[in-house]
């Protein structure tokens, strides 16, 4: 379950995380509430004999109806993996943000998978936090950074897989890229129910 989805980057040719990590068998459900995402979506997400891909149109905050649609297509009684890749920051307050993911989790078994990407100011400090209030004054919905001990607090419960919480250049690079991975300002993890 991808909350929010984006534009896929995925295999292009078929549409679809199930085509790209090789696993055509899996049931994918993407989330967002942008109308262009939406209609990409429906032009590419199809389903197949092998899976199933389906989208939702609903905000982050809103679990239940995130939750609801979902059980349309996933086993809720099998391990699911719950990416949000980039939403967080979107939510400002932490204690509903910790909600969100608290709720999300709760709805999944053991052996499930939290996947979380997140803006610091760790590495660039002062020129990101200008960066994102300059972005505050103008954009509709503010952006909020928060440092890694407090993404990690998002995997409460959870055990960590390594390297834990890093930034995304860092998270398993591949071995040839390994010492000329840059650090930067997004940071990730995966987490283990």
């Amino acid at each position: 379950m991808s909350v929010p989805e984006n534009i896929p980057p995925y295999d292009v040719r078929r549409g679809d995380l199930r085509f790209a990590c090789g696993a055509p068998e899996s049931r994918v459900v993407y989330v967002d509430n942008d109308p262009l995402v939406l209609t990409h979506a429906r032009a590419l997400l199809t389903s197949s004999p092998e899976g199933a891909t389906d989208y939702i149109e609903a905000d982050a905050r809103d679990v239940d109806a995130i939750l609801e649609g979902a059980a349309a297509t996933l086993d809720f009684t099998q391990p699911v993996a719950i990416t949000m890749l980039g939403i967080l920051p979107f939510i400002g307050d932490d204690e509903e943000a910790r909600g969100i993911v608290s709720r999300l989790l709760a709805a999944v078994p053991a052996g499930s998978y939290l996947a979380i990407t997140h803006s610091t100011s760790e590495v660039s400090g002062e020129r990101v936090i200008e960066a994102v209030r300059q972005w505050n004054q103008v954009a509709p919905t503010p952006y909020t950074l928060r440092n890694p001990e407090q993404i990690t607090g998002f995997f409460a419960g959870l055990e960590l897989v390594d390297p834990g919480m890093v930034p995304c250049p860092r998270w398993r690079p591949d071995p040839q890229d390994a010492d000329s991975a840059k650090d930067m300002d997004e940071f990730c993890a995966l987490g283990r129910k």
